[in-house]
Parts: structure tokens; C-alpha cells; sequence
């Protein structure tokens, strides 16, 4: 038995490529991939923007000052990309965004009465991984990830990380994976912890009340925790058993606290909590994952080619060429495969490709206005007129449906 690797699935179906001249960690995106990827993208920003997220678009450089105010530069240094000179200051890429998120924060006076404050970004990051360990989508030194931060009070803090953990089950579901296990990553007894132990305490026991509240299920994990507090990590395994993290809800007292972060609140002055939180993960290695769960066959809305179009003879290529502009028109991503070949080959070599739907069109469809339908594998389906089937296909995509057979959102 197989089992499906993005690395290779990537090749087929034109997703990514990359380059010794570019260099290693550093993938192309296809027009295929970034197809996958932007609907990734309009994907997330919809949900967060309906969980009342508001976006940003921050640098991808800053002094090295800004990490080092925010601890990284001690604590995470290793990881970065050597600093550049520029007219006498060093600067340095990014490798998280929460720095950036913390000064758009502090940008402007903040009360109690508008917390708490929600902040996300699609974001390009940068990490200095060694050359062995980079490979593919899954492990690259320049990403780009959906990260989102939320500056509350107190108070606040369990509803909030209640509603991420709400995202992150919706997202999944929609992208059709299966159910992930978590993991509450905790503070150990390694140097590289900021912040009290009292912060600490209390941070775990607020992440860890959130899930019994819940009645998750997890199991926790001493010296897992970022240097700064404590995480909810969203652990998944790939068809291979290996298990990575996706998604994560990390709980933060300690760096409102370095930056002098405050709110007005009725007494006074007040440190917000802050939570750092990403839905689907970055883009490369959600599309990794997905490639290799779905073996190539990924859900019809996020399908960089959603439907085929065959003419059955040459008679009917002008008749497929219309086909082809409506489905386009509506925004559906078609492709048409006119080449001189058997339909029956075809049909074969699309097999390979996974598309979700493939049309035939011939002379009984071009009398009748008509599509004859074909699921994955080009099983025969059914004919539809071609103004339904346009119509049922742009609701299946507007619905995020896994299959144009769905007439309802993803449950």
C-alpha cells in the first residue's frame, strides 16, 4: 500500500515547485496551488471576520529592538535570520507576528467598554530552518500564516479561547479532517520560561478550565508551553502516524505586561490578557496536510480545478467552449480538455488528476442544452441542463460543499 505524500500529490496535480537557484524551504506556488490556497485564505478571513476579527496588514521587517523588548531575540534567536545593516540600525524578517499585532495595539488608547480587541492576519514569516529539515509544503523557512491575536480582560479570557476552539471545530470540519486530539501545553522546569510562576499558574489553570468547562477531551504536556505562557495545541496525524500541530490557542500574561500594555477600565488603568491564535495553521502546511488526507482528492469548493469539460467529438468543442465561459463566469475554476485523444482516454487520464466533476458534452447535449455529469473517477452521474448545473455548482461552491451532490453547508 501507498501512502499518499504531498511531496509527490504537489508534483501531480501542479500545486508547487521549487528550485535550487531559489533555494531549499523556499516553494513556487502553481497557479494550481495558489488556487487551493487563496480559497484557503478567503476561507479564514470569512470566518473571523464573522467572529469579529478585524484585519491588518503589518511589515515583514522591524528593528532588531522590537524582539528583543518582546523576549524573542533571547529566547528565540536561533531560529531567526541574521540581522541587516540599514543607514546604521539593524533589521531583521520577522518570524511571528504577535510583536507587530502588540504595536497596532498600543497604536491608539484602549478602554474597557471596547475590549476585547481582535486583530488577524494572512502574514509571511520567516524561519532559519537547517537545511536537513526543510522539504516540501510541511517544512519551509518562509511561511505564510493565519495568525490572529485577541487583547482582553480578565474576565474575558475564557470566552474568548471558548470561541477560537469553536473556529478551529468549524474549520475542520469544513476541510473535511479528521477529528484532532489536543494537547494543553505547559510550562517545565527548562530556563526558557518567562514570567512568574505565579503568571504561570494562573494561566494554565484559566486554558485548563476552558476545556473541563467544554468537556474536551486532552491530555497535557509539562515544558510543551511558548516561553511566554501556556497553549491548547491542536495535534493531528497524517496518514503516515505522524502527528504535528496545526492549530493553536495560546494564553499570554507575560508580554502585555513587557510592552506596558494598558486599557481604561472604572478604577484606573489595567494590563489587557492577550491570546495568540491560528485557525488553519499556514497555508503550507494546511495544504500539505490536506493533500495527504484527501490523497489529491480535495473537497469540490477548495479543488484547484473543480470541474472538467469534455467534448465528446470535435462537433461539439464549440458547444464545450460555452460550457466552459459560463462556468467561469460564475466563478467556478473549469478546465477543458479538447486534446486528440479518445473520450474514453480522457476520461482515464483525468482519473489521475482528481478532479471532483467532469461534464461530457456531445451532439445529444448540444441539442438539448445539457451536460452529462461524472463524479470522481468519471463515474456517470446524470444529465442536467446547463443552467441548473451552473447554478447547483456555484451554490456547492458558495456553501463550501465537499461534493456538488451537497445541497447544504458541511455539517
Amino acid at each position: 500500500m501507498v501512502l499518499p505524500d504531498h511531496r509527490k500529490i504537489g508534483r501531480q496535480l501542479g500545486i508547487f515547485a521549487s528550485s535550487d537557484v531559489c533555494g531549499p524551504g523556499l516553494p513556487l506556488w502553481l497557479p494550481a496551488g495558489t488556487a487551493v490556497r487563496d480559497e484557503l485564505e478567503r476561507f479564514v478571513v470569512e470566518l473571523e471576520r464573522e467572529a469579529g476579527y478585524e484585519h491588518v496588514h503589518t511589515p515583514m521587517l522591524a528593528k532588531r529592538a522590537l524582539y528583543e523588548r518582546s523576549g524573542h531575540w533571547v529566547h528565540y534567536r536561533a531560529d531567526m535570520w541574521p540581522p541587516m545593516d540599514m543607514n546604521g540600525e539593524q533589521v531583521v524578517l520577522r518570524p511571528m507576528l504577535c510583536p507587530h499585532h502588540i504595536l497596532i495595539y498600543e497604536s491608539e488608547a484602549r478602554s474597557a467598554r471596547r475590549l476585547p480587541v481582535r486583530i488577524a492576519e494572512v502574514g509571511a514569516m520567516f524561519r532559519r530552518e537547517r537545511s536537513g529539515s526543510v522539504g516540501g509544503l510541511s517544512r519551509v523557512r518562509q511561511m505564510t500564516l493565519n495568525d490572529g491575536h485577541v487583547f482582553a480582560a480578565p474576565d474575558q479570557v475564557g470566552k474568548e479561547v471558548a470561541s477560537i476552539l469553536g473556529l478551529i471545530g468549524r474549520a475542520y470540519r469544513t476541510l473535511r479532517l479528521p477529528k484532532p486530539r489536543l494537547r494543553l501545553s505547559l510550562h517545565g522546569e527548562s530556563d526558557k520560561y518567562a514570567a512568574a510562576p505565579g503568571i504561570w499558574l494562573r494561566s494554565e489553570a484559566a486554558l485548563r478550565g476552558v476545556l473541563d468547562k467544554l468537556g474536551m477531551d486532552y491530555e497535557q504536556a509539562p515544558g510543551e508551553a511558548a516561553f511566554y505562557g501556556p497553549k491548547i495545541d491542536i495535534q493531528v496525524r497524517d496518514p503516515l502516524g505522524r502527528e504535528q500541530t496545526l492549530s493553536t490557542v495560546q494564553l499570554d500574561f507575560h508580554l502585555p505586561e513587557r510592552f506596558g500594555l494598558k486599557y481604561r477600565s472604572g478604577t484606573g488603568e489595567a494590563v489587557p490578557v492577550m491570546v495568540h491564535r491560528s485557525i488553519v495553521s499556514t497555508m503550507e502546511r494546511m495544504v500539505a496536510h490536506l493533500l495527504e488526507v484527501h490523497a489529491g482528492a480535495l473537497p469540490f469548493w477548495i479543488s484547484p480545478v473543480q470541474v472538467l469539460v469534455l467534448p465528446a467529438t470535435g462537433d461539439a468543442l464549440a458547444y464545450a467552449v460555452e460550457v466552459h465561459a459560463a462556468l467561469g463566469k460564475v466563478g467556478i475554476r473549469a478546465e477543458l480538455d479538447s486534446r486528440d485523444e479518445t473520450l474514453g482516454a480522457r476520461v482515464r487520464d483525468a482519473r489521475h488528476k482528481h478532479f471532483p466533476c467532469m461534464v461530457v458534452v456531445g451532439e445529444r447535449e448540444m441539442t438539448n442544452r445539457s451536460v452529462s455529469v461524472r463524479g470522481p473517477g468519471g463515474r456517470q452521474h446524470e444529465e442536467l441542463a446547463l443552467g441548473p448545473f451552473v447554478d447547483k455548482l456555484r451554490e456547492a461552491s458558495r456553501l463550501r460543499a465537499p461534493d456538488v451532490a451537497v445541497a447544504g453547508h458541511p455539517s
